[in-house]
């Protein structure tokens, strides 16, 4: 007879009003699953459990992540995943860590450079026992409670802060170093949300003037430009690398009409969507061909501009 050595709760958290939404996420995938391109919302860590994944993002191209390695993908950042075993990983997604010594954190963001070449992080034996036990607890049938993966984050990051020798750790969290600042993160948590400059100012409660001022000062390039080629950088990869239907996209980066979003797409690209998708699948490279606007034109860009 075997004995279950897996506790189990005894209560009822779907009942409770304290459930955490998509903090920490528990994934199992068979051989095979395909998660095309799509850029982080959130800052996000993968701690592989077991089996091979093959990662491509600009951090990890084409990177067979195994068993007790781990990666850190910055908020705006595409990532790609193919399983090519049957795989079990934990998502962690944050907006800002939950660092109990702050100390050593700031420690690790000031000294943070970028490495040659980036590699997975290795779980030590302490984080490879808190994952464990973190798969078998998500696993459970309840939704996991908020208050109790507060703990198990703050737990999370106190293992990888506080037990790594700091060039290894440094490394690791360079690709987060550059959003420490509060007016950075707003721009990359928020520039595909607004239609216009002036809605973006609004939105973090500057006036349209300095918010130009301080995103110039900080980005080297106007607000419009920047929001224009990050919105052309997705609009052309959801065209070329996802199935999603043309109004999915079109309501997806703020057009109010499709004519209206086919009239953006051949201006930037120089043919309609669909065709731009057609012409995609058949292996032909798609570029960007927009023409360049004046800082004139863009104060008088109406909500549909962007």
């Amino acid at each position: 007879m075997t004995i279950d050595t897996c506790c189990t709760r005894t209560i009822n958290c779907n009942l409770c009003s304290h459930l955490s939404e998509g903090v920490l996420i528990y994934n199992q995938f068979s051989q095979g699953q395909h998660f095309p391109a799509e850029k982080c919302t959130q800052n996000c860590i993968l701690f592989m459990l077991k089996g091979e994944l093959l990662v491509n993002s600009d951090e990890y191209p084409g990177t067979r992540l195994r068993s007790n390695q781990i990666i850190l993908q910055a908020i705006g950042s595409k990532l790609e995943l193919l399983a090519l075993t049957d795989v079990e990983y934990i998502l962690y997604w944050f907006t800002k860590l939950p660092a109990i010594c702050e100390t050593r954190y700031q420690e690790i963001l000031n000294l943070s450079e970028p490495p040659l070449t980036y590699t997975p992080l290795t779980a030590i034996p302490k984080l490879q026992f808190l994952l464990k036990d973190l798969s078998e607890y998500l696993k459970e049938p309840y939704s996991p409670c908020i208050k109790y993966v507060e703990i198990k984050c703050q737990e999370l990051v106190y293992l990888l802060t506080c037990y790594y020798p700091l060039p290894q750790i440094n490394s690791f969290f360079f690709p987060i170093s550059t959003y420490t600042e509060g007016f950075q993160y707003f721009v990359m948590q928020n520039y595909d949300k607004v239609k216009n400059v002036e809605e973006f100012a609004h939105l973090g409660g500057y006036s349209t003037t300095t918010f130009r001022r301080l995103f110039k000062n900080m980005y080297n390039v106007p607000v419009y430009e920047w929001i224009l080629d990050k919105k052309r950088e997705g609009i052309l990869n959801d065209l070329q690398h996802t199935k999603q239907r043309i109004s999915v996209i079109c309501a997806r980066y703020g057009f109010d009409s499709l004519s209206h979003f086919a009239h953006f797409c051949k201006d930037s690209f120089g043919d309609t969507p669909r065709s731009l998708r057609k012409r995609s699948a058949n292996g032909e490279p798609i570029t960007i061909i927009c023409k360049e606007k004046t800082e004139e034109e863009d104060s008088a860009t109406t909500s549909t501009d962007l």
